[in-house]
């Protein structure tokens, strides 16, 4: 979910604490586990300070091991601590309860989009994402929303939250069903389809499709449960030359290769030199294609420059991969 969702649910779980008859009588102690719910709920996204040093690292690790289960647990230690230092060490444990709560909430609402998260490491690297909920959903945004001013002014907050929470619960489960009806729109026109990549969009009647076949990848998108196809890619293997043995030592390549489960791949030849191109095929604006990794060689096979990331027009692409080089 996006940084403003994250925080109206640290308001909304903080409502949920007052649960309890002695965080309820307990102003201090209620407003401590606010504090404590809010900053657990943007912890793990902590990694967008990785965006500092380049694209490659921060597509590597965001939501990767930030994510993970260790994450979780040093999370939970840390921020417990630190609340517990400032505040009454008798309560303890409600910080680490809403502590964990709060993270792990964060961690567990990400599985839901198309990015999703490694939240299994350190038993399994794979992307966990399950593409049943936009990275940013205004109907989500709106329920807790509706919390923030009940648990700011202390009145009914742990009723009023469990009631949005109920909410929430049965709007993942309608959003879990027309993700269904989704794949079985595609599969009805693509009969022979293998794998159907499902982003929702803001809209929740609108999602982006990628559905791959042994020979084709079809691009196109659900409106109103009507699938229209843009554009048919032929599957074609990567070739085994020295071009491509190069870039798949990149480090932007190899934290392209490690996000990015459906793409096409592009070999160009210039003057003076080379240029290879790894196009994600999940993310199609109007009329282009703008999550990508772009490898310069000269024709030594040097890489010259590299760079991976959201590009919208080829004028930026290449500022970028001078700016790389």
């Amino acid at each position: 979910m996006d940084t403003g969702t994250h925080l109206v649910m640290g308001f909304t779980l903080g409502g949920l604490a007052t649960l309890s008859p002695i965080v309820l009588h307990d102003p201090h102690l209620t407003n401590s586990l606010l504090l404590t719910t809010i900053i657990g709920s943007q912890l793990p996204d902590s990694d967008t300070i990785l965006k500092l040093r380049n694209n490659a690292k921060y597509l590597k690790h965001h939501r990767g091991i930030t994510h993970s289960i260790p994450a979780v647990i040093l999370w939970t230690l840390s921020l417990s601590a630190l609340m517990t230092l400032f505040n009454n060490r008798e309560h303890f444990g409600l910080y680490l309860l809403w502590s964990f709560i709060a993270v792990s909430v964060h961690v567990f609402v990400d599985l839901f989009n198309a990015y999703g998260t490694q939240a299994l490491r350190p038993f399994s690297k794979r992307w966990i994402a399950f593409g049943i909920i936009n990275t940013f959903d205004p109907i989500i945004f709106a329920i807790h929303l509706v919390g923030v001013p009940f648990v700011i002014f202390h009145f009914r907050a742990g009723p009023i939250c469990v009631m949005l929470y109920f909410i929430m619960i049965f709007y993942y489960a309608f959003r879990y069903r027309q993700k269904q009806i989704v794949i079985q729109t595609v599969t009805k026109k693509l009969p022979d389809v293998k794998r159907v990549y499902v982003s929702p969009s803001i809209k929740y009647t609108h999602y982006h499709i990628v559905a791959s076949t042994d020979s084709h990848h079809y691009v196109g998108k659900i409106k109103k449960r009507i699938f229209k196809i843009h554009d048919v890619f032929k599957r074609i293997p990567l070739p085994v030359i020295e071009d491509v043995k190069a870039a798949f030592k990149d480090e932007n390549v190899k934290s392209f290769l490690a996000f990015s489960p459906v793409y096409i791949w592009e070999l160009i030849g210039h003057d003076d030199h080379k240029e290879l191109r790894l196009i994600d095929l999940r993310y199609r604006t109007e009329t282009y294609y703008p999550f990508v990794a772009v490898v310069k060689f000269d024709y030594e096979h040097n890489i010259i420059s590299s760079f991976t990331g959201w590009i919208f027009s080829e004028k930026k692409l290449q500022k970028k991969l001078k700016v790389e080089s």
